[in-house]
């Protein structure tokens, strides 16, 4: 697909107001059906002008002067009020349509392990090897030896799968079918990035890891696992976790795009088969879902205070952004004003997503229908987008 136009579009807009939940209602609140403005119009001499909200003139930049083809974003205030925005270049983007959310899936992993932990049937501590026998062998990490809590932190030395496909093209990987064992063997003769605890290194392997825990120790499927344990008590209609060879959204969605360079056109790379990134990557959600699920995980609807602790225990992470830190699946960082903005973010070709929530309730996550370095010319280019997606994340809680 060519390069979208850039013709001006007014977004799409819709405010929501639900109650606000109290600790332990929040499932009857989010299982609830999502309200949408659709009530019959007012004759156009008595209408009254509608109210921006101060985030659209951020996604607005992303998308007219950044270069990303589109976005989306839904900010929840602290009364409860919900707002769901759009900004595009050329083709109808979908209100809170759903978009891929790329590593945001390491928290709900995460939150399955240590719901295992809960039930006793974990232990952070314990290795690796007490529930998986001989999968970690080699340079790149014993099992004996690593952790499952420095599997979740991304402290275990373990090499990351992701630069070991043994090609840089992404439209050559759309069609692929990945194990997740196969991913493992991606790596199984590198060597470590550290000794396990010595140091933080991200690594989407870890997150294979963890998922081929859960469902051994569990003893059912990942995709079950997310459903069962989290989508379906919350009430998150709009996020699942896609089938093996399953390339679509079953929902609407915007466009995804991509390329190697920004002197290439745009192509369209929505249909994509998500399973090289598997437990570490394949979720597929709404932004307003994605923002229910974290607000939800930070007041204790799913995990037990001690659990959530351990979670929200954090280490330096330099290879992330300014201020940065990780716990378990789950990172925080500072707004302007100093209050911890917990979430996590996520990459996947087509999509970059950043936001999170505060413990006073409010939470955003905005979405791009494309990567920075997509966008970009160079590395600093790159880095520049990037960033551009963060202020706008900070932005709506200034």
């Amino acid at each position: 697909m060519g390069t979208p136009t850039h013709r001006r579009q007014e977004p799409d807009v819709t405010v929501t107001t639900p109650p606000a939940p109290s600790r332990r209602s929040v499932l009857s609140v989010l299982g609830g059906a999502a309200l949408v403005a659709g009530t019959a119009a007012a004759p156009a001499a008595a209408a009254s002008p509608r109210r921006r909200h101060p985030l659209q003139e951020h996604l607005d930049r992303l998308v007219h002067e950044v270069g990303f083809p589109s976005a989306l974003a839904s900010v929840r205030d602290a009364d409860g009020r919900v707002h769901d925005l759009t900004a595009t270049s050329g083709a109808r983007v979908p209100v809170d349509g759903r978009v891929r959310v790329g590593s945001n899936t390491k928290t709900y992993v995460a939150t399955i392990v240590l719901q295992l932990v809960d039930e006793g049937l974990v232990g952070l501590d314990e290795p690796v090897e007490t529930h998986l026998p001989g999968l970690l062998r080699g340079p790149g990490g014993d099992g004996r030896e690593i952790t499952v809590r420095q599997v979740l932190q991304h402290t275990a030395g373990l090499p990351n799968y992701t630069g070991h496909f043994g090609t840089a093209d992404w439209f050559e990987l759309r069609d692929r079918y990945y194990e997740p064992r196969r991913l493992l063997d991606l790596v199984a003769e590198q060597p470590a990035t550290a000794a396990p605890g010595q140091e933080w290194a991200y690594s989407n392997t870890g997150y294979v890891v963890a998922g081929l825990l859960a469902q051994r120790v569990a003893g059912r499927p990942l995709a079950e696992l997310l459903r069962t344990r989290i989508t379906e008590p919350l009430g998150l209609c709009e996020t699942f976790f896609p089938h093996p060879g399953e390339q679509g959204f079953r929902g609407e969605h915007p466009v995804a795009f991509h390329r190697d360079s920004a002197a290439q056109p745009w192509r369209d790379i929505t249909l994509l088969d998500p399973s090289w990134g598997w437990a570490a990557g394949a979720l597929v959600a709404t932004p307003s879902d994605l923002n229910r699920f974290t607000l939800a995980l930070l007041s204790g609807d799913l995990l037990s205070a001690d659990a959530l602790e351990q979670m929200r225990t954090t280490v330096p992470s330099p290879d992330l952004w300014e201020g940065a830190r990780y716990g378990l699946g789950l990172s925080s960082s500072p707004l302007p004003d100093g209050t911890l903005l917990w979430g996590h973010g996520g990459d996947i070709p087509g999509f970059e997503t950043r936001g999170g929530a505060t413990e006073d309730g409010r939470a955003v996550t905005i979405a791009v229908t494309a990567l920075p370095n997509a966008v970009a010319s160079d590395e600093e280019g790159a880095l520049a987008a990037a960033n551009a997606v963060l202020d706008a994340v900070r932005a709506a809680f200034a």
